[in-house]
């Protein structure tokens, strides 16, 4: 019989079975490398990627003075459009992190290096197949229309614009899969640090774009190549050095593993759209009915907003692959025990910020930004709040998408996109700005949370019905979405 392996192929202990029981009971347990490994992610996630999330603020200044408010607008509802295209990869970053995770924990490399190539070879395509299309029928769309920034900014460079920011998005597709290998095989350190170099690489990028008095279209493509340069990079570091066994390549694809993985990406597919629509439609909404200079004065306040949520998400996210490693070899009290520190974790560490930024926001504006904002502080505490709501329950949402538990996130997020777009485009023609955050509060409360700790719940419930589950099976989302647990996927692997 072929020998167990470890996670990156590595022969298991062998001999004897009184040898092998001895060696297993003076090994630590695997809930504590597991507890190890996370913690070192969250530490470095609160160091590295906080420090890469500040690094876009802290150009704020900059961009604005070689933007202007309308230039800057635009852009940022560019970005919001890219946000809201992040279905562009399938769901399969997102489905391939769940599909790799039982892979680490059974050492099963031929399988994973299949998911791998697999993910690599479609985002590849559709990248380049979606690049094709943008810059076909580029200039047949009425950008400065779609943007609402027709006789304010030049459609020439609302159109370079728009190509540069959603050329970047589309090249990063493929390239952002290194993140999802590491955080499944529990390198999350190692992928912060780089994620915040990636973002850290922009400051010095715009400061000589702006020293050297470059066009402002030139800013923006300086802004966008820091990550898609740290992504390459990466890569190269984790499938040259790191993990060469799991190195994507032609002979490795496996139409199999990709019907498997698009089927549970389908359903990552639905959450990532309806995610994108939910959290970027606000700079939609806004300049459309006020105009893109209102924009700028919700933008601004919204990103050092947005550092609060996706700070706390980052701090969640390395529990993605530890829920799927306990998952599969049927820890579920680490799960439970793990969940509530981290929920705890995740309020204290967005209070503080939260708090400070209602209280002082107003003056740090003033201070900091060379166009004057109105620094309405009932819109800093509804930002606050909606992003400490969000932030303080993705720990329950990881167990889910750890298991492949999709369809309660799904009905959710369904149910908040479309009352909320409606109550907030009501609520900022008849209160302004201050009222968007609070309205998505109150509506994200009402529908995405039950929904969210229903699938929570439901997700326990099914991995503790018949038992632990076999590390090498894994989560078994093959026909709708729902975890089964491990036991209805035992195909052997390629």
């Amino acid at each position: 019989m072929p020998q167990p392996r470890s996670a990156l192929g590595t022969a298991a202990p062998d001999g004897p079975p009184e040898a092998v029981a001895r060696a297993s009971a003076a090994a630590p347990p695997a809930g504590a490398g597991r507890s190890r490994r996370l913690a070192t992610g969250v530490l470095t996630a609160g160091v590295a990627r906080g420090v890469g999330l500040l690094a876009p603020v802290l150009l704020i200044p900059v961009c604005l003075s070689r933007l202007g408010a309308e230039r800057y607008g635009l852009w940022m509802a560019v970005l919001a459009l890219t946000g809201m295209a992040a279905f562009a990869d399938l769901g399969l970053g997102a489905g391939l992190m769940t599909k790799l995770a039982p892979c680490y924990a059974s050492g099963d490399t031929a399988r994973a290096r299949g998911y791998v190539s697999t993910a690599y070879a479609v985002l590849t395509a559709v990248a380049v197949t979606l690049g094709v299309l943008l810059w076909s029928l580029a200039w047949l769309v009425p950008w400065t229309s779609l943007f609402n920034v027709a006789g304010v900014v030049d459609p020439g460079e609302t159109r370079a614009v728009v190509l540069i920011c959603l050329t970047s998005f589309l090249v990063n597709i493929p390239l952002a899969l290194v993140v999802r290998v590491q955080y499944a095989y529990q390198q999350v350190g190692e992928s912060n640090l780089w994620q915040g170099a990636g973002a850290l690489a922009t400051v010095p990028l715009v400061l000589l774009v702006a020293r050297l008095g470059l066009p402002a279209v030139a800013v923006v493509a300086a802004a966008s190549a820091g990550p898609l340069l740290a992504n390459l990079a990466n890569s190269a570091w984790v499938y040259g050095r790191r993990m060469p066994a799991l190195r994507p390549g032609i002979g490795a694809v496996d139409r199999r593993l990709g019907a498997a993985l698009l089927r549970l990406g389908g359903m990552f597919f639905l959450v990532t759209v309806l995610t994108g629509l939910s959290t970027n439609m606000d700079n939609l909404i806004i300049t459309h009915t006020l105009g893109p200079e209102s924009v700028t004065a919700y933008a601004v306040p919204a990103r050092l907003a947005l550092l609060l949520g996706a700070l706390v998400t980052v701090l969640n996210l390395p529990l993605w692959s530890a829920n799927g490693d306990a998952l599969a070899r049927g820890d579920l009290a680490w799960v439970r025990r793990t969940v509530r520190r981290m929920v705890v974790l995740s309020v204290l560490a967005t209070v503080p910020p939260a708090v400070g930024l209602v209280l002082a926001g107003d003056r740090l504006f003033a201070a900091w930004l060379p166009v004057p904002l109105d620094g309405n502080r009932w819109l800093l505490g509804g930002l606050a709040l909606w992003f400490l709501l969000i932030g303080s329950f993705s720990a329950l949402m990881m167990v889910q998408n750890a298991a492949g538990v999709v369809r309660p996130q799904v009905v959710g997020l369904v149910v908040y996109v479309g009352v909320a777009a409606v109550a907030k485009w009501h609520a900022v023609e008849a209160y302004g700005l201050a009222a968007v955050p609070f309205v998505g509060t109150a509506v994200y409360a009402l529908t995405v949370l039950p929904a969210g700790l229903y699938g929570y719940r439901r997700t326990l419930a099914r991995y503790a019905g018949p038992g632990p589950a076999s590390p090498s099976a894994g989560p078994a989302v093959e026909q709708d979405g729902d975890a089964v647990g491990a036991r209805r996927e035992r195909r052997p692997g390629p």
